[in-house]
């Protein structure tokens, strides 16, 4: 009371006496913590409490609040759009929701999300959605995420092995059933950025570059801070044909006001009219700034100069100056198998399931023994996919049937072999027809063909594409798409183009629980390789997604409904589990009990065609 008198505030015991017997504790609280934390520079606002109902005891808390410190706003999440809270400030409200809010005009306050975009497991697909939402109406001022850490200790599991251990892991009477709820968070316990963290960083970042229509290299270059100009910025730009690096720069005179927006040219100069253009660029800082070193990157972006196009997907058996055209040959007379085979070249397709099960390149086998190149339809649930309990509402694209009606071999006019296999899926209601055209140099062009039934009453599904097990040694992955970092199709801001050069060891991100993990989209090629560079190479008709990991999709699912486990205990396994997709289903980030993606980045029930040719390679440039 001291305090607050000593502020000029004038709020002191005399005027508790207003208060019935029932409310005086409550504002006596408030009153302590408004006092006790009136001059702390951190402070933005007052909040009344989280989750806890609404009523006259709230009402009279915002009162005495408002009486000791008129100079913040004050804000309570229940409170909804009643007078006792300065801040609409709901939760979980879906861009959508706040586009609604925004174009309102009966509406004056703010609103501020006190909790949105749930990072939970491996998440914030369409984060960007929101902020497209927030940057275009001036009552939307953005939000918290909800959390900023996962919140769990390091703790010895069942296996002795550390964990971060959650709900059920502590002892036989803790209860599972939030089992990792807590570990919601941008940032690792350990304070390691989670992959969803970069893709927060690089929507909400500050600097932004737009192409000037109708210019070569002229930028408006607009700044988002509200207090801080660009005079300790420099801007580093790197100029990329087809994913290399081939022109670089620097522009230190930076000047833009807050909100302001200026004109500035990046002297990248010609580009051809071949190949994919882009340009990246990177905001650092001069000189220090607090705890932020000189040289940090504060923005980042990559715009397109010339648009990527997928080259035409064709396949034709070589030919030789002056030399007879060696064409493969097929074996339909073995009762297991039927051989394609060319020079250096032996491609085996089993009789009964018609999945390629041998594929040999000058004694190399690129495919696990046992093994086979087959369709998949499902990944790892995430912890987003079991709050919407998607691991039991897509099963039946699990392991769906699939009944062999036919297996065809036969050559086309072009002298190349042609394997057939058409299934019968009934439990989702569909046909699928495979074909595998192989030409003799062993590259085999492959379709994969699904026709839905109209009307049928079948579930969405994960992803639509092939997943191959190669032995553990094709550990190595040199790939022109979007990285370095894992990225799906609705978390894709942070994951610049580029040609990038990785082990099959660093795809795998240990979340707290076991989930999907590793996936890259927007692939131009992809070459998986052993130690002596020899392996696949792998090209799509269109921009498409892979993974490669030594787990198996089954070892990252724990089935129907969660249970306690965790990524440092699930072992690796003795292979190059390899899965290549036309697509695959986003991550979402509404929230994490009940809420899905958004309806274009699902994957319906419907037709499906699929095109990608493996090439055999060999002397890939490794690191």
């Amino acid at each position: 009371e001291a305090n607050i008198e000593s502020h000029g505030m004038g709020y002191g015991e005399k005027s508790l006496a207003k208060f019935s017997e029932f409310e005086k504790p409550h504002i006596e609280r408030n009153e302590r913590n408004v006092a006790r934390n009136y001059n702390h520079p951190s402070i933005i606002f007052w909040s009344l409490g989280n989750e806890a109902g609404d009523g006259v005891n709230f009402v009279t808390a915002y009162k005495a609040v408002k009486a000791m410190d008129q100079s913040r706003p004050v804000q309570y999440e229940r409170a909804g759009y009643s007078d006792h809270t300065d801040i609409y400030c709901p939760m979980y409200v879906s861009p959508k929701g706040m586009e609604d809010y925004g174009k309102r005009t009966d509406r004056t306050k703010p609103m501020i999300q006190c909790e949105y975009a749930h990072a939970m497991g491996n998440s914030e697909g369409g984060f960007k959605e929101y902020w497209d939402v927030i940057r275009k109406y001036p009552n939307l001022q953005g939000g918290f995420i909800w959390d900023f850490v996962d919140q769990s200790p390091r703790w010895k599991g069942k296996s002795g092995k550390e964990i971060f251990a959650y709900a059920g892991d502590f002892n036989e009477y803790d209860p599972r059933h939030d089992y990792n709820f807590c570990n919601n968070g941008l940032v690792n316990p350990d304070r390691r950025l989670n992959p969803h963290a970069h893709e927060a960083k690089r929507v909400m970042q500050n600097v932004w570059l737009t192409p000037v229509e109708g210019t070569e290299g002229q930028f408006d270059l607009y700044n988002e801070y509200f207090f801080s100009d660009l005079g300790n910025r420099v801007l580093e730009w790197t100029l990329l044909h087809d994913g290399q690096p081939v022109r670089s720069g620097v522009i230190d005179n930076l000047k833009a006001a807050p909100q302001q927006h200026a004109r500035i040219t990046i002297p990248y100069g010609k580009v051809t009219d071949q190949g994919e253009w882009l340009l990246n660029t990177a905001v650092k800082t001069k000189d220090s700034e607090g705890i932020i070193d000189a040289g940090t990157v504060l923005d980042r972006q990559q715009t397109v100069i010339r648009p990527y196009e997928a080259p035409e997907l064709t396949i034709a058996n070589r030919t030789l100056a002056n030399t007879p055209v060696t064409q493969p040959t097929i074996k339909d007379n073995l009762r297991t198998v039927i051989v394609v085979e060319a020079p250096g070249v032996r491609i085996d397709f089993n009789r009964q399931t018609g999945f390629m099960k041998r594929y040999d390149v000058d004694g190399t086998e690129m495919i696990l023994d046992g093994s086979c190149l087959k369709p998949n339809f499902w990944r790892a649930p995430t912890d987003n996919d079991f709050g919407a309990n998607l691991q039991n509402r897509y099963r039946a694209w699990l392991n769906p049937e699939m009944k062999l009606k036919s297996l065809t071999a036969d050559k086309n006019s072009d002298g190349l072999a042609v394997i057939k296999a058409l299934y019968d899926m009934p439990s989702v209601q569909s046909t699928l027809e495979m074909t595998y055209t192989v030409n003799n140099e062993g590259a085999v062009l492959v379709n994969e063909h699904l026709t839905a039934t109209p009307g049928a009453k079948v579930s969405d599904l994960f992803r639509f594409g092939m997943q191959m097990q190669m032995p553990e040694n094709f550990d190595h992955i040199v790939y022109y798409g979007r990285g370095p970092i894992e990225n799906y199709i609705d978390r894709t801001q942070a994951a610049d183009l580029g040609v990038y050069d990785q082990t099959v060891d660093e795809q795998f991100y240990p979340y707290i629980r076991p989930q999907e993990t590793g996936t890259k989209t927007d692939i131009r090629y992809w070459k998986q390789v052993n130690h002596a560079g020899r392996g696949l190479e792998f090209q799509a008709a269109e921009p498409f997604s892979a993974s490669a990991l030594h787990y198996t999709v089954e070892s990252l699912d724990e089935g129907t409904h969660k249970v306690n486990r965790h990524s440092e205990e699930v072992e690796k396994s003795p292979l190059t589990n390899l899965l290549i997709d036309k697509r695959q289903m986003g991550l979402g980030c509404i929230d994490s009990w009940g809420a899905m993606p958004y309806d274009n980045y699902l994957m319906k029930y419907g037709d499906y065609d699929f095109t990608f040719k493996m090439t055999p390679v060999s002397h890939v440039v490794k690191r």
